[in-house]
């Protein structure tokens, strides 16, 4: 067993090359042989999540997220500003709506947003609410923006089966590698539980490249 990093949080191994990823400091032991059919790729490439950053890019960052986490929404700035000036990061967001009935309405309408191409516009408004959010709130938003929120509606609920099933995958991921909360990132291999400053996202980019 070969460990990819010094945080020793994922072990490598699978079959012809996949790595599996396994928290190995967060999942009990009984859960282990399940969460190792969970692979690198099936966190980092879901066909089905939005990808911001440079789709190209030659490392993937994933952050778990919540639109009412308020370290995830003081984080986000400064993510994306990373993300920007590397150029060659790919971002994947993945809801999480671990914070009640508002963080699911909110991810709801940010994904319906993708298919009407305001997805980027959605979620930059969402993360830069502040405090707990409502279904008013959230809406409210949404529309000085400019988007129109029965459209996001519509939008979502057209392509349910497909979103739904991506917030699955992604509660299941979390579960599988013992996620405690909101935010947690994923770059190239490694876990990095909670909030990231510039220094440390810069430094754990570069260390997915060595």
């Amino acid at each position: 067993m070969t460990y990819l990093n010094r945080r020793n949080m994922l072990l490598a191994g699978g079959v012809g090359g996949t790595a599996a990823l396994l928290g190995m400091t967060l999942i009990p032991p009984a859960r282990q042989l399940e969460a190792q059919e969970l692979t690198v790729e099936d966190v980092l490439f879901d066909p089905d999540n939005p990808v911001l950053g440079n789709p190209q890019g030659s490392v993937t960052i994933v952050e778990f997220f919540d639109y009412q986490c308020p370290y995830c929404k003081a984080n986000h700035p400064v993510l994306t500003e990373v993300v920007e000036e590397d150029g060659d990061v790919r971002l994947v967001l993945k809801d999480w709506p671990i914070f009640g009935a508002p963080s699911v309405r909110a991810t709801q309408l940010a994904l319906g947003a993708v298919d009407v191409g305001g997805y980027e516009l959605a979620l930059e408004t969402l993360m830069a609410t502040e405090g707990r959010l409502s279904d008013a709130a959230i809406e409210e938003a949404l529309e000085e923006a400019g988007l129109d929120p029965t459209e996001l509606d519509a939008a979502y609920r057209a392509n349910r089966g497909k979103w739904d099933g991506l917030l699955s995958r992604n509660s299941f991921q979390a579960t599988q590698l013992g996620l405690r909360g909101t935010p947690a990132f994923i770059i190239g291999a490694s876990i990095y539980p909670g909030s990231m400053d510039r220094e440390a996202l810069r430094e754990a980019i570069e260390a997915s490249r060595t």
